[in-house]
């Protein structure tokens, strides 16, 4: 049987495995021993233990009340047994009862053994919870350690105590993972079990796609700029809105990155899925016409009570903006946090939406003025490009020429003939209602 110098130099290793301080093996040994000796001589026992590490001992001493009549052996011992060892004993004194610790035997220190391993366990769990609490969201690398039953066991490559699970409905069957393979995916939220916590990881869902990119854009490290909505069909596409904080920094622009590298590296991990970056609003029909991309949007009119938008867009643009098996138009309404019933220009006038189409006419005849941003079938370069010359309402523009147009930088010919093309269809409409109100 091994003395207690062995025993403290195994627990010792123990220890240091575990990434305990000497304050916290003592405590967890002297824990052990009493359970031991409790397990030994009842659960009232009463005892003092001393560590002393340079020699190498552990001193035990049972501490016992003298008392006239026994009624709990564990801490209590006979004035007449007490007077074996010593007459001077007196009821009421305490004697001190040195224990070997050979008396343990191999079953009493295995149960010290495994107290202190419980107790080590219950700091990781502690441990655990602390660290992970409050990182969901966060991006996390580890190996693939085990495939059971549909579900990925990681061991991450920085926690490896930690208990850490893909879950089949979180996984992209796209990819296919193998053991011993390294993996990324983020932290969706902190699971408790009984046996302690368990990290629940993902690679489908969209904190995935949105840890990415802030693991390639720094103004999203940084703070200026924000994601501040986002939907996604793993495997197929996902839409992101992002917002800056800086007016002088582009959020979309600083998410593609030069030349696409930033985004294009988060493709690549996500094994070619389409991202689609838009601008966030917190207008809601702003907001869902730019959801809507890449189709563009010619009116929206929205319902908040019900929180609907109605959408109207241009027949070559209907199947854009309905995209694969309705999946466009359901990632934006997801990403705008409202319902989008989407109508062709043709649909919504046979529905009655005709005298809605465009801004109602103010009372002197002229055109209404709206925003560039309303106009039907004005892209957004081409809006950005008139309200950086100042220009910013259709009042704005409806007097100039194809020539003024032209003079603007980033302004083409054909892009230049579609502003008149819009101008003529509304001065033209506004003349017939003029005409019709006059009738």
């Amino acid at each position: 049987m091994a003395g207690s110098a062995d025993i403290l130099s195994a627990f010792r290793e123990l220890a240091n495995a575990k990434s305990l301080d000497k304050t916290e093996l003592h405590a967890l040994l002297q824990d052990g021993i009493l359970a031991a000796l409790a397990r030994k001589h009842g659960p009232t026992v009463q005892a003092e233990v001393e560590i002393d590490d340079q020699k190498g001992q552990i001193r035990i001493t049972m501490l016992k009340t003298v008392v006239a009549e026994v009624t709990d052996p564990a801490r209590e011992i006979a004035l007449e047994e007490a007077r074996y060892e010593d007459e001077s004993f007196q009821v009421g004194d305490v004697m001190e009862i040195p224990v070997d610790f050979q008396e343990f035997g191999r079953a009493a220190v295995q149960a010290a053994k495994q107290r202190i391993i419980q107790r080590v366990r219950e700091g990781e769990r502690t441990r655990i919870r602390d660290e992970f609490s409050h990182r969901i969201g966060e991006l996390f690398s580890g190996e693939v350690q085990q495939i059971e039953r549909g579900k990925i066991v990681v061991m991450l490559y920085k926690f490896r105590e930690a208990e850490a699970l893909m879950p089949y409905r979180e996984q992209n069957h796209r990819e296919h993972h193998h053991q011993g393979e390294p993996v990324r995916a983020v932290l969706k939220r902190v699971e408790e079990t009984p046996k302690g916590p368990r990290l629940i990881l993902s690679r489908a869902d969209p904190l995935f796609v949105q840890a990415l990119f802030k693991l390639e854009v720094p103004e999203l490290q940084s703070g200026v700029v924000e994601i501040r909505a986002a939907s996604r069909e793993v495997g197929s596409r996902t839409k992101i809105a992002v917002f800056s904080r800086d007016d002088a920094i582009d959020p979309v622009g600083a998410c593609v990155g030069l030349k696409g590298a930033r985004v294009q590296a988060v493709v690549n991990e996500l094994g070619g899925e389409r991202i689609d970056i838009v601008p966030w609003s917190p207008d809601p029909e702003r907001f869902a016409k730019l959801a809507l991309a890449p189709a563009k949007v010619a009116r929206v009119f929205s319902d908040p009570a019900n929180k609907t938008i109605q959408a109207i867009v241009d027949e070559d643009q209907l199947s854009l903006a309905i995209g694969r098996n309705g999946q466009n138009v359901r990632l934006a309404s997801e990403l705008a946090g409202w319902k989008i019933d989407l109508y062709s220009s043709r649909e919504w006038m046979e529905r009655g939406g005709a005298e809605t189409f465009f801004a109602p006419l103010p009372e002197e005849g002229g055109v209404a003025d709206v925003r560039l941003a309303d106009l039907g079938g004005m892209p957004e370069a081409t809006v950005a490009v008139l309200e950086h010359a100042g220009f910013r309402t259709l009042n704005d523009i409806i007097d100039l020429e194809r020539e003024d147009f032209l003079k603007l930088p980033g302004i083409a010919p054909e892009e230049a003939d579609r502003i008149m093309g819009i101008l003529a269809e509304l001065t033209e409409d506004s003349a017939s209602a003029g005409e019709e109100s006059g009738g």
